[in-house]
């Protein structure tokens, strides 16, 4: 079935209750379940659960920490400059709109942390974005806009320490058309190089 989305004459309510019905469905109950993309943060050296229920994920962190093995140094010197930290989200947001275009999530499995990796299969990451993918002609249009604007941190880019490693923490948007893209990444330092440990894609 061929899905079209109108914009001529159409006022902006009218656009975004077609844009939610072809994206999310009719059902608004289920809608913001739905639109949370998630791949759950990961917790250093536990066991992780690899639940991919969008509904738990979206009320439940698996991440796990105590005040022994993690604290939060947001004015560590070691905290990377903003313009260093957009570059990473923007190229996440980049690798996860390819992701979704293909329909392969193999080279952001593999640009991924060990951590990530050893968590998560490429076949699990596909069942978690279907959502996406199966309506990727209006999402990854928006996407890729992310490119052209800056990122809109929440709160400052900090790190926090969790069992002796450095985890960098970003959360924002990118003020895209007709919605927002919102993201919470977190990324790990792995010789020498941060590389992805939490990826949250949120639209609208």
């Amino acid at each position: 079935m061929k899905l079209e989305l109108r914009t001529k004459n159409l006022g902006k309510k009218n656009m975004k209750k077609i844009f939610n019905e072809l994206v999310f469905g009719k059902s608004t109950k289920l809608s913001g379940l739905i639109a949370l993309a998630v791949i759950g943060s990961i917790a250093l050296g536990c066991n992780c659960g690899k639940n991919f229920d969008l509904a738990n994920l979206a009320k439940e962190s698996n991440t796990t920490s105590t005040a022994n093995d993690t604290k939060t140094d947001s004015s560590d010197d070691s905290v990377p400059s903003n313009s260093i930290v957009e570059g990473l989200v923007k190229d996440s947001t980049s690798q996860f709109a390819d992701a979704i275009e293909a329909g392969d999530f193999s080279d952001l499995h593999r640009n991924a942390s060990s951590d990530f990796q050893s968590t998560y299969t490429v076949e699990q990451m596909k069942t978690a974005f279907k959502s996406y993918t199966d309506k990727k002609s209006v999402v990854v249009p928006i996407l890729n806009k992310a490119e052209s604007k800056s990122a809109e941190f929440s709160r400052n880019p900090s790190i926090r320490t969790e069992k002796g490693l450095k985890i960098l923490m970003a959360t924002g948007k990118f003020a895209t058309k007709p919605y927002n893209v919102r993201f919470d990444y977190e990324y790990v330092m792995r010789g020498g190089e941060w590389k992805l440990l939490k990826l949250v894609v949120n639209i609208p």
